[in-house]
Order: C-alpha cells, then structure tokens, then sequence
C-alpha cells in the first residue's frame, strides 16, 4: 500500500469520511464488479445458459478481491476490466471461464458505479438530514433573538439570529428535497452490450426454451433478473454506457450542497470578523490559530469549507462536457476525469457537510455583540417606524421624511467618528419640535428601540424548524 512517501489526495486522509472513502475504494469497487458478474451468472444460470455450480463457484469468491494480482496483471495487459476477470477467473477453478459472458466492461463498470453513487447518496442525504436537525435546533433558539440584519454589507433593519440561520436552513432544505429526487431517479444502464442494442445476449439466449417464453425477449428478461438482484432499475435504452447526463445530475446537486455551504461559511466568516463580532466557530482550548500571531482566533474551518467547496463547483462542468460529448454510441474521454470527479464530489461535500455541523452545534453567538450593533445602528432602521407613527398622528409624510434624513445623516456621521460612542439620533428626533407636535418625547425614544423591530420574523423561523423535523421525520419512517 502507498504511504506518505509517495503523493496521496488530500481526499484519502484529510477531507472526507473513512465511510465515504470505502465507497470509492477500489476495493470496493471491484467487489461491486464482482457483483454484476455473479448476478449476470446466476440469472444466465436460471435460463440454461450456464451451470448452477458454475454461478455458485464464483458466488463463493466474489469478496476474495486481490487487488495486487489484477494490479499485476493489468502492468501487462493495460485494462481493468480484464484483468479483475483473469484475477476473479484464477480464483474460480469451476465458474472462472464463464465470467462476463456476453458482456461488455461498461455493462460491469456503469452498473457498479450506479451502485457507488447510490450508497454515496444514501450516506450524504443522511449526513444532510443531521446538518439541518442540528440548524432546526438553533434556528428555534434564536428564532427571537433580535441582531442587526444587513445588505450590501450595510446597517439596514434588524432581524433575528433564528431568522438568519433559517435562510441557511431554507437552501440546505431544497437541497434535501433535489438531493432525494436525484438519489429516487438514480439507474444503472442494465445489460446491452457494446452499442446498447444487447446483441451479445440476444445470440446468447437464442433458442434456449427458458428465454424464448420471455414477454419482452430474452436478453431484457436477463437484463431484468440480474438488476433485481443487484437491486438497482436501469435505464430503457442505453449506448455502451448509460447516459452520462445522469453524472451532471447528481454532481451538480453535490455542487448545489456545496454552494449552500459556502454561504453559510462566507457569512460566519463576515460575522466572526471584527467590528461584526457577533458570531464565531468554535475554538478549542489547545487550537492554534497561527503559527505567528498566537492571539489569532482564524475561522479556519470556515475558510476550508470556502476553499472546498470551490473546488465542487467547478465539477459540473467536467460532468457537462462529458455528456455533451459523448459521441455517437460513446468515446472515451470520459473515462480518466470520472475516475477523479465522482469521488471528489462526494468526498468534498461529505467533508463539508461535517465541519457544518460541527460549526453549528458550536457555534458561539455573541450577545454582546448583537446588542453594540443593534444599539448602534439598529435606531436608524427604528425610524421606519417613527415614521409611520407620525402619519397616523396627522403629519405630512414627505415632511417628516426629510426631516429624518437629515437628523439621521447627522447622527450617522457622528458615529463614523466615535464608534464606541452612543448613537445621538434618539436626542436628535426626540427633541425635533415639528415631531414633538405629533408624538411625545417618550414615545419616540420607545419607537427607536429596534429590538423589537422584527416583524413576524421569529414565526417564520420557528415553521421553517418544524417543516425541516417533519421532512426529516419522514425520511427516518
């Protein structure tokens, strides 16, 4: 086995699950090739084309994958597929000479990457279905918690820690519902042979009585029972590989996680930053935040998730030019970059989606920071709401608009110069003669507290909270 001696993917030991990593693991690829061999045997066994013993001989070795026989044997012969044939055939003295009969290596390959692909899906949509559990628990938490809310990075009105939090859990919520449509559409490409009009089988099967009584034919009726066994549906027509349209699929709802993610982490990054301070990732007591500033607190795992999960976006556009350009029956500049794309994918957002979690369930939400920022900037919003009051007491709209703005611009300025002094604009307006006319003094300093500024915020949270548990609830029935 390669050590650290040699060059290693980040992917094999870094990012990524060691469950995600057995998927993709040539072994366990080759034992899913071994799979399709024994289940092709075994259902051309139920039609008299080959010998019960010999479909039960390769059944016995089918787990006994030597990866360093085939390895030697591909050094010489230069294929993959055959060489795992020779190697499986040394290792079945009765079934060795009938494995892959009227097959064709994409007929092995896209079937067991199908399958690959399926418990790569059904591993990730639970890892999902943890993710947002863990934000639906923080979202009801916060889902009243007043903070300032921001756009184009700017003091705008305020919100509420839940309410931001679900605009995460809104993304990460239709990336569930795409991520089960693709992993409930997910095929193989069944059994067709070299071009997908399963003439191989067709002359195989030819005249044999168990065949001849199959509705459909008898290469579809093989082709049914060998997916039946596998467990997987195939796709009605093919060429030598089942459309590849199918990988842009399901790389591009990876890319989609993927982007949620970034999200996510580019906004904790915002948040933790200073003069933000509100929110920041957990940090253990013996982490290092630099190898040079020892008073550093990085939002490291954040930045990974960024790094990461550029790389994911990039992938569906490998994917794309794959299926784009898989002329006519197929070409083979496909082949090389799947044996990279399928497996960074998965193993990225795997990667990803983990460290989310971890963030969220330690995440550190700064009161004192929400409340300096809320005090700060959030009265400037507040005036929406003097505003308003104002013109139900009977004043000129436009009248008093103006006259907002221009105690606003003033405060606004007196802020940039004393940041960690107190906002003057309640002083301003609440001693604003054309405003006192309408409103008293008190009730203006009440209208710009802005904690409570927001609106039917902490409602919507806590349904979005309780729509992620139902969906989740029902993944688990």
């Amino acid at each position: 086995m390669a050590g650290f001696d040699t060059y290693l993917s980040p992917l094999t030991w870094r990012y990524g699950s060691d469950e995600m990593r057995r998927i993709w693991s040539q072994v366990h690829q080759r034992r899913l090739w071994r799979r399709v061999w024994v289940a092709l045997a075994e259902a051309q066994a139920e039609m008299g084309l080959v010998t019960l013993a010999q479909a039960a001989d390769l059944r016995a070795h089918a787990d006994e994958v030597n990866l360093e026989r085939s390895l030697q044997i591909e050094a010489e012969i230069k294929h993959d597929v055959v060489s795992e044939i020779r190697a499986f055939a040394e290792q079945c003295p009765v079934g060795g000479g009938i494995i892959h009969l009227g097959a064709t290596s994409m007929d092995v390959k896209d079937n067991a990457d199908a399958l690959c692909m399926a418990a790569g899906l059904d591993l990730l949509l639970d890892r999902l279905r943890a993710l947002l559990l863990e934000l639906a628990g923080r979202i009801e938490a916060g889902a009243g918690q007043a903070c300032m809310g921001y756009t184009h990075l700017q003091p705008a009105e305020p919100t509420t820690t839940g309410y931001r939090l679900a605009q995460y859990g809104l993304d990460l919520f239709l990336d569930l519902e795409e991520l089960r449509r693709v992993r409930r559409g997910l095929r193989g490409k069944g059994l067709k042979g070299a071009t997908g009009t399963s003439a191989s089988y067709t002359q195989l099967l030819a005249g044999l009585p168990t065949a001849s009584t199959a509705e459909a034919g008898p290469a579809a009726a093989l082709e049914a029972a060998v997916m039946e066994r596998l467990g997987l549906p195939s796709f009605p027509v093919a060429t030598q590989t089942y459309p590849r349209k199918q990988d842009w699929l399901v790389v591009n709802a990876l890319a989609g996680i993927a982007g949620s993610l970034y999200k996510f982490a580019f906004d904790l990054r915002i948040l933790q930053a200073q003069p933000f301070g509100e929110w920041s990732e957990p940090f253990g007591s013996r982490q290092v935040g630099s190898s040079a500033m020892a008073f550093k607190r990085n939002p490291e795992s954040a930045e990974a998730m960024d790094s990461l999960a550029r790389l994911v976006r990039t992938l569906p556009g490998v994917a794309w030019d794959n299926a784009a350009h898989s002329l006519l029956e197929r070409t083979l500049d496909d082949s090389a970059n799947r044996r990279l794309i399928l497996p960074q994918a998965f193993l990225i957002v795997d990667e990803l989606l983990g460290r989310a979690r971890r963030i969220i369930a330690g995440m550190v939400i700064r009161e004192e920071g929400l409340a300096r920022n809320l005090e700060r900037y959030g009265t400037f919003a507040a005036t929406e709401r003097v505003l308003m009051e104002l013109v139900k007491a009977g004043a000129d709209r436009q009248e008093m608009h103006e006259r907002i703005r221009q105690h606003s611009m003033a405060a606004w300025e007196a802020v940039q110069r004393d940041p960690a002094g107190a906002n003057p604009l309640p002083d301003l307006l609440a001693a604003d003669p054309r405003m006192l006319a309408h409103l008293p003094a008190p009730r203006i300093r009440e209208l710009l507290d802005a904690g409570s500024y927001v609106g039917d915020a902490p409602w919507r949270a806590r349904e979005l909270a309780r729509a992620i548990r139902e969906a989740c609830a029902a993944d688990e029935r």
